[in-house]
């Protein structure tokens, strides 16, 4: 029944939306913008307002679901309880990342960073950027904004390999490995000490265990979807010489660069709900329990909102209203922390690496079914 109601999306398969999805989810969005996927069981919605209506409403769209597969590798947290469960677990964080603190806090050690990773890597003439640049900068700065000044980068990012492998594992129906475990584990004992001594994670009101699921939450999301905007905004940029030369000629067109980008290609391209009731979105019958996957790469290049969405345009007046931060109650809380580290990072890279370009012999491919990177950023520049 469901097949012969939404045929577009009773074809559509986890390979095309892993590749490149962008035609696929321009067809749903016209015809199907609430279709039933066979490939991931459930509901993929692709129009902007429709996504809107779905991340506002947790009453009837919940993350609160034994389904959630951060939660059964970290345990509950912010990103995983909806209501006053949710709002306690959320507040502690979220005054030192406001933007004032952030910039107060972060803007300082965070070009520190960039620099110092610029610096390692300009004598080389060329390199690979996601994990030699990105990764670390958003593996420092998040490690910072949570108090663990004395954890290593390099430990940082195991304990977020280890987490991400395992969501990665439970998302594709395989047993998530122990790695994941003792991840979480020592995660923990770098945070107590900070709760213990009045760090940035003093005075939460929660328990050693809720503070190292939402730890690990913060520093899943803070490497992993920052590392990809970064990224991301990079390949967009090295891709067209003409919006690159009008950075470079003008630097204050970096935060528009950056926002075009997060349109165009968001870091976390789906997030998802279950709903708590028989529902209808979209004119959709959606039954109670189902998941409601929404797609954000999609509800960024709805027509009804951006002129020629799937454009990069650096000149785009509402490039802002885009969703690569969520909305409603689970918009993402470390977003001005995010774009400080996007920021800083271009504008390092740009003039630290003079005639940075894409490595011509290995071009990066973004791709991803939730979460959309290059796995590889090769590029080349003078010495």
């Amino acid at each position: 029944m469901r097949a012969e109601r939404f045929p577009l999306g009773a074809g559509v398969t986890i390979a095309g939306l892993e590749a490149d999805p962008y035609a696929l989810l321009a067809r749903l969005r016209a015809s199907e913008p609430v279709s039933w996927l066979p490939a991931i069981d459930g509901w993929l919605v692709t129009r902007r307002d429709l996504a809107l209506a779905a991340m506002r409403n947790a009453d009837a769209f919940t993350v609160d679901d034994p389904r959630f597969t951060t939660a059964r590798v970290v345990g509950r947290s912010m990103l995983s309880l909806d209501g006053a469960e949710h709002d306690r677990h959320r507040a502690p964080f979220v005054a030192g990342l406001r933007l004032g603190e952030v910039r107060r806090r972060m803007a300082a050690a965070v070009a520190d960073e960039a620099e110092r990773l610029a610096r390692e890597l300009a004598p080389r003439g060329e390199g690979e950027l996601r994990r030699d640049f990105a990764g670390p900068l958003a593996a420092a700065a998040v490690t910072r904004a949570l108090g663990l000044d004395g954890a290593a980068t390099g430990a940082v990012l195991g304990w977020y390999d280890a987490i991400v492998a395992a969501v990665t594992d439970l998302s594709a129906g395989r047993p998530p490995g122990a790695a994941a475990a003792r991840a979480v584990a020592e995660l923990g004992e770098a945070v107590r000490p900070a709760l213990r001594s009045g760090g940035g994670l003093a005075d939460t009101g929660l328990s050693d265990a809720e503070v190292t699921s939402n730890a690990a939450v913060l520093l899943f999301g803070g490497i992993e979807t920052t590392e990809g905007m970064i990224a991301n905004a990079v390949v967009h940029l090295l891709e067209r010489p003409e919006a690159l030369a009008a950075v470079r000629a003008d630097p204050g067109a970096l935060p528009a660069a950056v926002e075009e980008s997060l349109r165009l290609e968001p870091a976390a391209a789906v997030i998802d709900r279950y709903a708590t009731r028989d529902s209808e979105l979209g004119g959709a019958a959606i039954a109670a329990g189902e998941l409601v996957r929404i797609s954000i790469t999609a509800a960024n290049r709805d027509p009804e909102t951006f002129a020629e969405p799937d454009r990069f345009d650096l000149g785009r007046v509402n490039a802002g209203r885009h969703l690569a931060f969520a909305a409603g109650p689970h918009v993402c809380v470390g977003v001005h922390l995010a774009r400080l580290e996007a920021h800083v990072a271009l504008a390092t890279l740009l003039e630290r690496l003079p005639g940075l370009r894409l490595d011509a012999e290995r071009p990066p491919a973004i791709r991803g079914l939730v979460f959309r990177k290059p796995q590889e950023l090769r590029v080349c520049w003078e010495t």
